[in-house]
Parts: structure tokens; C-alpha cells; sequence
């Protein structure tokens, strides 16, 4: 484990050796994979011929607390390559002898195929040549570069959540193991809050909102990671596109379309083909040509550029486009919106000269904040991450040591100049240039990371694409990349759980839920909604022949913001008792006013 591991992680990695020394005393038989730390607790991947189910989640759960009320202390040892194997091999432990082996070919390896995004979780063997480190807790024996508690008696409260399969590194070609997740904190209080957190997550669950609010489904019939939106769910997309794509404009955007679908050699020349190969899609024959679905807009985008020839009095060019892309994501990893195989992204390339470069980063970085912060998110709860090439793996990147260095120092120095805070990340730039990511933080405190700015000298040298100077030369115009929602289906999972399906009312796709207490008020609704209507509201009516409470708990259950109720008063007077979401009193206000307060809420986006 990484030096620079805290106290808690320490123990959060020492709890999978303990879950695993109670999981050899039940099942001898076990052949353990990896287990490592995750995100607030652990797991540990294991090859048993019985498939576990949750009542042996609490038998396992039972012996972890026998064994730690024992002096059992964390035995290390370190051995050669060879010895190690010696052991394993003893012990029956085919996968630590691959693990071995691994090792033993390329000098230094990380032990969790799952690829954690946090490379502190991650447990890697780096030794003295030849060598490596186990562990040992009873009668359990660990592959593993720790370090850990000295005493199992020093680990605190942990639970263990749930079972799940996983491949073998993480590839689908290999076995499919069962693997044990568990959670660990240092007290009860703290370990009550994460479930008690994790109770409100599951209730803000996206798909799981999705399916009741009626916003989109995803039918394996159709295709799996390729979302169907609903009506109410293409109206909550239309009203996010309008937004963006207007601000956009008036910010200088031209709006451009590209297809779904281009000659593969494009993508020859962008590079894509050579670096990005395993997240496209086969080639389709089409007579002699080969084409593919598109991985990404900007080829499109500089093939628009070429239509003209273009002055340094024509730059900047702003092209902006909702451009659908199609990766390749394996089946095990896709989810909900969060992580599909078909998204759209809010798409959009800037040409411009090295003197307009800071200028064009700057105006990128102040409408990322506008945008983020007029659908609930606070600059407060911006992470920002900037992503750099790794200088000792530069194969895995295009372009020369000078542009790189160009570029990474340009995005430094418009995030210095905006006063935001940022931290670097070695190797994780796109092969074509550095970018900056930014995370934003839900109601619940989790992160998510949303927008994307990439500073590229690469494409414009590929593809040749110029300008002529103010000295009648022809020169190289810079390219940024930029995504401010980053994905639309990941962006709408994450205003789902956000907002717990209860949106702002200018997002709402229902702004206002009319019910008719009889038939002799159905006229007078269907009016009244109509001039709702004429006034840009989203309205629903309920006239079927139903209880009022039952309306207004269908009302409630639709989260639909203003419940307007029509009976004889309202038909016959001059004011609307209106009932807020949430709120169990009506407020008494005249058509005019009701009209007027729902035109500032909007206008604001309260």
C-alpha cells in the first residue's frame, strides 16, 4: 500500500485479511484472489465451488468478531520470488502463484485488477529485485506489500454489505469470481452515518427514480448501455439542451451537426484508431470503404474548418454541437445513465491563435461555473483535477515534449488566474493533450466528474489545419476540447440523485398537477391548464374518476412541484388554493400572481 496511506485505510486493508483468515476457517478449501481497499471499506475475490449467499455473509461477519476478541498479530516476512512460489504452491493458492508470476516478469505489478481511480487503493509488491512481502493472520497467508495494524485487536467496527461476481483482473475471458465487499470505520457513529448515507442513496437512485417518475428505460431487447427516454424524460433533456446551447450561443457558439457515423480513415488520422482502438466499435463494410461509428466529434468539427480558408481576423471559431458517440464499454461496467455505451455530449471545439489561448481558456472556465451553478452546484463543492502526460511513458501520447509543455502551462495558468485551486494527476491527460476535470459534489457529498477542457496542438498538425497571420503566413491554429455537462445521460443520473427526482421547477418536466374534484369541473380545468400552457407552463390534469387524496398522492409520488386543486371555489372565485410540494398547507393566490411568482421561480432558477 501506498506510504502516504492513512490510519484508516490501514485499517480498512488489515479488516480483508481478517475477513479472509474467517473465511479459510469455514471454507478451507478457498483459493483467494486480491482484496484490497476501496472507497470507505474493502473487498476480497474468492474461487469456492458453493455460492455464497447473505446468510454466510453473517456467519463469516460472526467469526470476524470471535477472532478479533484473539491476540492474533499481522506475521511479515519477505521472501524471493521463488520461495513465494514454493508456498503458494503448498497452500494450494493458484492465483497468488499467477500473481507470482506476474511479478516475476515484469519487475513490479499492481495486485488490483479492478483499476481503482484512487492509485492509493491499490496494492502494489515493489521490492528489492526478486523479493516480495507477505503477511500472515493465523492461519491465513497473504501476498501483500501492506503495511497493517500489528494486532487484529486494533481494527474497529466493519460490516460486510454485499456479494457480487468479478473476473479475474477484470477481464471476461477469465473465471468469474465471487467477491465479498465489506465496510470499516473507526466507531459505531461512523459506520451508522455511512449506512444511514447509503439508505438515502438508495432511495436517490437513478434507475431506480427513472422507472418510477417515468424518465427512461434500458430494454437488453434494444441493446444494453443504450438509454430510451420517456416523454417526461425527453422533456427534462429538451429543457436542458435549450438552456445550454442558448447559453452557448450568446457566448459566440455556432451551432454544427455531424453524423453518427464516418470513413474510418478519419479516425486513422486523428489518431484515434491507434490510441483509443479498444473502445470503438468494428468497422461496417459500406462497398469498398470501411466506416465506423463515431468515437468523438471533433473530426467532424475540423472538417467543417476546412470548408474555408480563415484569417487570424476570423479566430476565434467556436463550433458547438449535442454530438452522440458511441464507446465500447464492457457489460459488467455499464449502469443506469451513469455509464453507457451511446451518450451525448455537450460538445464543442475552439480554434484559436497562442495570443487568444488564455483569453478562450479563461471565458471556458467562468461559463463552466455558470453552467454547473445554475443546476444547483456551488463552486464550493468544485474538485478540479489537472491531468498531465506521464513524461516517463510518452509512447502512450501524441505531439513533442514542447507543445506538452505549451499546453499543460497554459491550463495552470488560466485556473491560477480564475483563484481555483487545483491538483495534479501524472498520466491521466487524453493521448493528445492535458486536460482539466472537473467533480462536483451531490446533496449527499459524493463526487462526480462532469467537465472536461483539453488544450490540443496535436490535431491541428494531423490533420493540417491552418490560418493565415497578419504577415499573409500560414499557421497552426490551437484546438481546445471542452464538455461542460461532459455527458447528458451522466449529467441527468446525476441531477436525478441530486434533486432525489424532485427537480427545480424549471427543470421539472410536470411544473403543474391540475386535479378536477367532479365532472362539473372539467371544463373549467381543461381552460385553466390551457392558459397555463399559453404562458410556457408544463401542465398535467387528472380528471379521471378518483378521490381528491389519491390525486394529490399521485401528485406527490410524480413529484410534480404545484398541485393546483379545482373545485367549486376555485371555478366560481377569484383565487387558486395551491399546495407546494412538501407542503401539506395551500397557499390562496389569484391567477395573475400564481403566473407571476411561477415566471420569477424560473427566471431565477430557484
Amino acid at each position: 500500500m501506498d506510504k502516504k496511506q492513512t490510519k484508516l485505510e490501514i485499517m480498512r486493508h488489515s479488516t480483508s485479511h481478517l475477513m479472509a483468515t474467517a473465511i479459510l476457517s469455514l471454507h478451507p478449501q478457498v483459493k483467494f484472489g486480491v482484496g484490497p481497499t476501496i472507497a470507505n471499506g474493502f473487498y476480497y475475490d474468492l474461487d469456492l465451488k458453493e455460492n455464497l449467499t447473505p446468510l454466510d455473509l453473517l456467519k463469516i461477519e460472526k467469526r470476524m468478531r470471535q477472532l478479533v476478541k484473539q491476540h492474533i498479530i499481522f506475521k511479515k516476512n519477505v521472501l524471493s520470488i521463488e520461495q513465494a512460489m514454493l508456498l503458494f504452491k503448498k497452500l494450494k493458492q493458484p492465483y497468488k502463484i499467477k500473481l507470482l508470476q506476474a511479478i516475476k516478469k515484469e519487475g513490479t505489478t499492481r495486485i488490483n485488477p479492478a483499476k481503482e481511480k484512487s492509485k492509493k487503493n491499490s496494492s502494489i509488491i515493489k521490492n528489492k529485485p526478486n523479493q516480495v512481502t507477505i503477511y500472515q493472520t493465523g492461519d491465513f497467508i497473504d501476498l501483500c506489500r501492506g503495511p497493517h495494524v500489528e494486532s487484529i485487536k486494533e481494527i474497529g467496527v466493519f460490516k460486510l454489505t454485499k456479494i457480487a461476481g468479478a473476473y479475474w483482473r477484470g477481464n471476461e475471458k477469465n473465471k468469474m469470481l465471487q467477491r465479498i465487499y465489506g465496510i470499516a470505520f473507526n466507531t459505531q457513529a461512523e459506520l451508522d452515518e455511512y449506512l444511514k448515507q447509503q439508505k438515502e442513496a438508495e432511495q436517490r437512485d437513478h434507475v431506480k427514480l427513472g422507472r418510477e417518475l417515468d424518465l427512461f428505460s434500458i430494454n437488453p431487447d434494444f441493446g444494453q448501455g443504450l438509454p430510451l427516454w420517456h416523454p417526461n424524460g425527453a422533456i427534462l433533456r429538451q429543457i436542458m439542451e435549450n438552456f445550454i446551447l442558448t447559453e452557448y450561443q450568446k457566448r459566440g457558439y455556432k451551432l454544427v451537426r455531424t453524423p453518427h457515423l464516418a470513413n474510418i480513415n478519419i479516425f486513422r488520422t486523428s489518431g484515434h484508431l491507434g490510441f483509443y482502438r479498444e473502445h470503438m466499435y468494428a468497422p461496417i463494410k459500406v462497398e469498398n470503404e470501411e466506416y465506423i461509428i463515431k468515437p468523438m466529434n471533433c473530426p467532424g468539427h475540423i472538417k467543417i474548418y476546412q470548408t474555408h480558408l480563415h484569417s487570424y481576423r476570423d479566430l476565434p471559431i467556436r463550433y458547438t454541437e449535442l454530438g452522440t458517440v458511441y464507446r465500447y464499454e464492457k457489460s459488467g461496467t455499464l449502469h443506469g445513465l451513469v455509464r453507457v455505451r451511446g451518450f451525448t455530449q455537450d460538445d464543442a471545439h475552439i480554434f484559436c491563435t497562442p495570443q487568444q489561448l488564455h483569453h478562450e481558456l479563461v471565458e471556458v472556465i467562468k461559463l463552466t461555473k455558470f453552467i454547473l451553478q445554475s443546476f444547483g452546484f456551488q463552486k464550493k463543492n468544485f474538485e478540479v483535477v489537472l491531468s498531465l502526460r506521464d513524461p516517463a511513458n510518452k509512447k502512450k501520447y501524441l505531439g513533442n515534449d514542447e507543445i506538452w509543455q505549451l499546453a499543460e502551462t497554459a491550463l495552470a495558468k488560466a485556473l491560477k488566474s480564475q483563484g481555483w485551486s487545483y491538483q495534479e494527476e501524472i498520466g491521466e491527460a487524453a493521448f493528445y493533450g492535458p486536460k482539466i476535470d472537473i467533480l462536483v459534489k451531490d446533496a449527499l457529498g459524493r463526487q462526480w466528474q462532469i467537465s472536461t477542457l483539453q488544450v490540443d496542438f496535436n490535431l491541428s498538425e494531423r490533420f493540417d489545419i491552418t490560418y493565415i497571420d497578419n504577415q499573409g503566413k500560414k499557421q497552426r491554429p490551437i484546438m481546445l476540447h471542452r464538455a461542460l455537462l461532459g455527458s447528458l445521460e451522466r449529467f441527468t443520473g446525476l441531477l436525478i440523485e441530486h434533486y432525489a427526482g424532485a427537480f427545480p421547477l424549471w427543470l421539472s418536466p410536470v411544473q403543474i398537477y391540475l386535479a378536477a374534484v367532479g365532472e362539473k369541473h372539467h371544463r373549467f380545468t381543461q381552460q385553466l391548464a390551457q392558459e397555463f400552457i399559453d404562458n410556457g407552463f408544463r401542465c398535467q390534469i387528472n380528471n379521471l374518476n378518483e378521490t381528491i387524496s389519491h390525486k394529490v398522492r399521485d401528485a406527490e409520488k410524480q413529484k410534480i412541484p404545484y398541485i393546483l386543486v379545482i373545485g367549486d371555489k376555485e371555478m366560481n372565485g377569484r383565487y387558486l388554493n395551491i399546495r407546494q410540494r412538501r407542503e401539506k398547507k395551500t397557499t390562496k393566490l389569484t391567477k395573475k400572481q400564481f403566473i407571476d411568482k411561477m415566471k420569477e421561480q424560473i427566471a431565477k432558477k430557484k
